[in-house]
């Protein structure tokens, strides 16, 4: 029988990269799960308020990433209770199911990490565990993976410094950020606006002043063509009521449509705490961020013409096959990147 991977899904950014890497795994048998509780309190939380519609755990996220599982005729596994398997591949090291702990695990980046907080913080030391922080404050930094796979030597160190051993630490970029000049070749019928992307931070329960942010947008553009994208978590109705209330008339709403094509044909980049603030500096846009510039220029994802999917694969291939545990493992693997040429296709 072959062996079995599953692959942990959540957003649909993070469901589609675990697509990638399961297409490079093609003689393993590969299932997929969004992510799950067997935590009293979350499970609750679930059951009896809508917390977690919100979240990863559930909503929207829950659906489009099944949505998108059945599209794509991809084997379903929710909450692992079909199987058992030889290696977990997760999205997100801040809620883990105790039944999958006995697996081969590896981690893999979906994109930016919430700053820190005092919450956060206060969470580290105490030792609770790490989505009490409600946000990705603590992602990548718990250190109970066996591998952990990074968007650069950047975020590496980032992790390192988080709590998170380095010899469990490669670089090897991650899907769907690692070859942004793609996006220059679209259709997108603008040009030359000034792009705002918003994130979704009231709907995850944190404080946001969106009149002041739109009254700055205005401002930064300074006539020019204003265009928003709207995080799928938002509600629509409401942000797109504040937009026409506080913008230009002629101001551009999108609550679908390929981010990073829109973010190609853009002039100057306006974001809050969004990973697609990598998309425009890949690109050489002028971009504003709620994070430092000179922290996202250290940690800029690897622009590696589309190899990521291959390097994490070929990092989960080895760890599959290997006998011995995960100390032995990272004794003796050597990480090697894919190289590639310029016209190789990775996923279509």
């Amino acid at each position: 029988m072959r062996k079995k991977i599953l692959f942990i899904t959540g957003s649909i950014n993070q469901t589609t990269q675990m697509h990638q890497i399961s297409l490079q795994l093609s003689e393993y048998d590969c299932w997929f799960s969004q992510i799950f509780t067997d935590s009293p309190v979350l499970k609750s939380l679930q059951k009896y308020t809508s917390l977690g519609d919100n979240t990863i755990l559930g909503g929207q996220f829950k659906a489009r990433s099944e949505d998108y599982l059945h599209r794509n005729q991809l084997n379903m596994d929710y909450g692992a209770k079909k199987n058992r398997y030889d290696l977990v591949v997760y999205c997100s090291d801040l809620i883990v199911a105790s039944s999958l702990r006995k697996y081969k695990t590896i981690w893999v980046q979906e994109g930016m990490i919430d700053k820190p907080t005092f919450v956060s913080n206060s969470i580290k030391k105490l030792g609770l565990p790490a989505y009490f922080s409600g946000n990705t404050a603590l992602n990548g930094s718990t250190n109970q993976f066996d591998i952990y796979c990074t968007a650069s030597e950047g975020y590496s160190n980032y992790f390192t410094k988080g709590g998170t051993d380095s010899d469990k630490l490669f670089a090897t970029g991650i899907p769907n950020y690692d070859n942004c000049s793609k996006f220059l070749n679209n259709n997108f019928p603008y040009r030359d606006y000034v792009m705002v992307a918003t994130s979704d931070m009231r709907e995850t329960y944190r404080y946001e002043d969106r009149e002041a942010f739109i009254r700055q947008t205005v401002k930064i553009a300074d006539g020019r063509q204003l265009l928003f994208k709207l995080h799928p978590n938002e509600k629509f109705r409401r942000a797109e009521a504040e937009i026409k209330k506080y913008a230009p008339l002629d101001t551009l709403i999108y609550q679908t449509g390929n981010t990073d094509e829109m973010i190609a044909n853009c002039s100057e980049l306006i974001t809050q705490y969004s990973t697609v603030v990598y998309t425009g500096l890949a690109l050489g846009k002028k971009v504003h961020s709620y994070f430092d510039l000179d922290e996202l220029q250290s940690r800029m994802p690897i622009q590696n013409n589309g190899t990521s999917a291959k390097n994490i694969a070929n990092i989960c291939r080895a760890y599959v096959e290997f006998r011995g545990d995960r100390k032995e493992f990272l004794k003796q693997f050597t990480y090697r990147p894919e190289k590639i040429t310029q016209d190789e296709e990775v996923y279509a």
